[in-house]
């Protein structure tokens, strides 16, 4: 680390050039190869997985994506000649689009179910020939603004569907939102434009060049739609953390009176390495995400971990070359003549949080207590979370996916806004039949409000021909009246109809594909968080010396993370608060959210318990004593910790403001995390349950000790004699306590 960091130091120019280069080239690329991001939903063993792999093989013009365009007019009928001519026309319009293989009309030869009782309301489906995440961008907008053209005249045209969502989706406009606030912060802390505005540099630099990487990466693999905005948003916070991390320590040993080389040196051997194993745990937090075997979450937690990766190695290479162009320059200009006059300072720590330290190492078991209740209490909304996806009900008011939904429930009711689709392979006229009465039992099934008349499709390349229908639950495709109808239809309807009569009925359609996504990735979580939990322990383990150390970490962090699932059920799911942000209407909880979530969380906290728990390492290898080591390392890091939490919070904060249901929820979810993970559990649980166990906390059986890789996070800098510092308030360093 040493090496790196001097070798960038005086290799400045030449690591800023090898940055923009990498930069305007990515870029470049991108802009003109483009990206291509698309979600795919789709889980082998289920029997929405099935159906649609019966229909794309038997019958794969009906196998694509279905939209529905609603039609609604204020006075009169849908079926007046006026509204009739303009409507046919704009269907006509759609069905010339690309891939566009089917437009069920209202109009249309038994479509009279598809206009509502009042005769206000009607709607088209439209089937594609492909998935739903093959028609994205330009074409899906062309899509929606076709049929919206239809519009005018006293007739309102909106849209619904994945395709209708998709052109809907934009990059995040509030990036700089969250920047602005991570100056004002940076700004506040150092009291220095130059050293602002290091952080930010390093952060924009990394990820503009890691967001082109990604979108390029898009074309290769599959990435869910949303991974790019997921990963500015990761980036954006641990990226200016990363960097205010090491710029902090190298301020500090600037004021020591170290030269600017040597105070690089040290903040990268010291700093720079907790940012290395933050950055590690996070990745491996993300790509733990691979056990779970769902491939929807691959391109996502590949995409996170190159944006992480990128702001640490940009963190350990670019940030000590801009550090050696503003030199001092980041010291307020007092504490450059402070440093002019060799009036060097002795302390790393803040006198506030010395204080706090203070009252901490005196009542260490009821502020443990106190916090750790407050925890828990905000937890306790997550053992009510309900897993699932939210439907266009929760989409943004003025939206036509929103407008669409609407209509649909008021015309016909919320169940028409995502059907069950039954599906089956036939090839005779007895078969036809028998599919012909498992849909009518699953029609009169309680909790179903009627179906559509079965249609039955030839056969491709010789291949048995396929009956599909529609079934129409009561409730909307979140409420859990659905879910419960679809176990009802699966387990015994369906079963008990076909029985003996050769034919297999499937139940697909998208309500199935995320109620089957919801059910798998719910099995799976406790398996997800075992995994990282584990392989984060080891890593601590031989990070820490101590079983104990890496033993509270796991514990605090599941905390944090229970405590966030919390206050995302909390506002989202039971609408506490939810006005606030502008969320006017309640749902399930993603069901792909916790397993990112607590990825992103379990990384995030990582990154303040190795920032806070190596200096009180540090210090317990200077000074040998645990108490002092707790309560020196609190206050020389806790002003850091607090301030980059700040960076975090806004940062996530900022990003409620686009309008996306599920980038609030991470918004949200990771701005709460952070605040409670920096606000209470970093400063107040963990050193208090620290100086409650004493010298305990760096106990290794001596056998393991030997077995254990060496990887120092404390580096050369780390002893008081390799920096030429003092003791946080003076004292002569101590040798290395024997291990314990």
């Amino acid at each position: 680390m040493r090496s790196l960091a001097s070798w960038s130091f005086k290799n400045r120019r030449l690591v800023l050039a090898a940055w923009l280069v990498a930069l305007v080239g990515l870029t470049v690329i991108h802009v003109g190869a483009g990206s291509d991001y698309k979600n795919n939903f789709n889980l082998p063993g289920t029997q929405s997985f099935e159906a649609l792999n019966l229909l794309q093989r038997n019958a794969p013009k009906q196998s694509g994506d279905r939209e529905q365009i609603v039609v609604a007019v204020k006075r009169g009928r849908v079926t007046a000649p006026a509204v009739r001519s303009q409507v046919q026309s704009m269907l006509a319009a759609v069905a010339r689009l690309p891939h566009v293989s089917v437009v069920g009309s209202p109009y249309a030869p038994g479509g009279g179910h598809q206009i509502s009782p009042s005769g206000q309301i009607a709607f088209a489906n439209v089937t594609f020939d492909v998935l739903g995440s093959s028609v994205n961008g330009q074409p899906a907008k062309t899509f929606v603004s076709t049929a919206r053209s239809g519009s005018g005249h006293g007739v309102e045209v909106e849209v619904e569907g994945q395709i209708a969502e998709s052109a809907a989706q934009s990059g995040s406009k509030d990036v700089g939102i969250g920047f602005f606030a991570a100056a004002i912060v940076l700004f506040l802390v150092f009291g220095s434009l130059p050293a602002m505005l290091l952080p930010l540099l390093t952060a924009g630099l990394s990820l503009g060049t890691g967001i082109a990487a990604i979108g390029l990466l898009s074309n290769v693999i599959t990435m869910a739609s949303f991974s790019s905005e997921l990963s500015l948003l990761i980036g954006l916070g641990v990226g200016i953390d990363y960097a205010l991390f090491i710029v902090t320590r190298y301020r500090q040993g600037m004021l020591r009176g170290l030269s600017s080389e040597d105070a690089v040196v040290e903040a990268v051997d010291t700093s720079g390495r907790a940012v290395l194993f933050a950055g590690m745990i996070v990745c491996i937090a993300l790509l733990g995400m691979f056990a779970l075997g769902v491939s929807f979450l691959y391109g996502v937690a590949i995409a996170a971990a190159i944006a992480v990766s990128f702001t640490v190695v940009a963190a350990l290479t670019l940030l000590p070359a801009l550090l050696g162009f503003f030199g001092s320059r980041v010291l307020r200009r007092r504490e450059r003549r402070r440093l002019r006059a060799r009036n060097l300072t002795i302390t790393d720590e803040s006198p506030a949080w010395a204080r706090w330290a203070g009252w901490l190492k005196a009542r260490p078991a009821p502020f443990a207590a106190i916090a750790a209740g407050v925890m828990i209490v905000l937890s306790i909304p997550f053992f009510s979370m309900r897993l699932g996806a939210s439907d266009a009900g929760t989409d943004p008011s003025g939206s036509t996916t929103r407008k669409a939904y609407d209509l649909l429930a008021e015309g016909f009711g919320a169940g028409y806004n995502g059907p069950l689709q039954l599906v089956a392979q036939v090839d005779s006229a007895a078969q036809r039949a028998a599919f012909i009465r498992v849909e009518r039992a699953v029609a009169g099934t309680h909790g179903a409000v009627g179906s559509t008349t079965p249609v039955f499709l030839p056969g491709h390349d010789g291949r048995a021909g396929v009956a599909t229908a529609d079934v129409y639950p009561k409730g909307s495709p979140q409420a859990v009246s659905t879910s419960n109808l679809l176990s009802t239809v699966r387990d015994r309807v369906v079963p008990g109809a076909e029985r003996g009569t050769g034919v297999h009925v499937l139940v697909g359609g998208e309500t199935a594909i995320f109620d089957d996504f919801a059910t798998v990735l719910s099995r799976k979580l406790p398996f997800f968080i075992g995994i990282v939990v584990v392989l984060s322990f080891l890593l601590l383990t031989a990070v820490f010396r101590s079983l104990v150390v890496p033993a509270i970490a796991a514990l605090m962090n599941l905390l944090s993370a229970g405590a966030s699932f919390g206050v995302i059920t909390a506002v989202f799911q039971k609408g506490w608060g939810a006005s606030l942000i502008g969320i006017d209407k309640t749902g399930p909880i993603e069901a792909f959210l916790p397993v990112l979530m607590f990825a992103i969380l379990f990384g995030l906290s990582m990154d303040y318990e190795v920032f806070l728990v190596s200096r009180i390492y540090e210090e317990w290898h200077r000074r040998g004593d645990n108490s002092e080591a707790v309560s020196h390392g609190l206050a020389a890091t806790g002003r850091t910790i607090t301030a980059a939490a700040a960076i975090m919070v806004l940062v996530f904060g900022s990003f409620i403001l686009g309008g996306s249901r599920i980038i609030d929820l991470f918004g949200v979810g990771l701005a709460s995390a952070v605040f409670l993970d920096a606000l209470i559990v970093r400063s107040v649980l963990v050193p208090a349950v620290m100086l409650l166990l004493g010298k305990a906390n760096w106990w290794l059986p001596r056998g393991l000790e030997r077995r254990l890789p060496h990887l120092g996070i404390e580096g050369d800098g780390g002893s008081a004699s390799a920096s030429g510092s003092v003791g946080a308030r003076g004292e002569v360093p101590l040798p290395e306590p024997a291990p314990s």
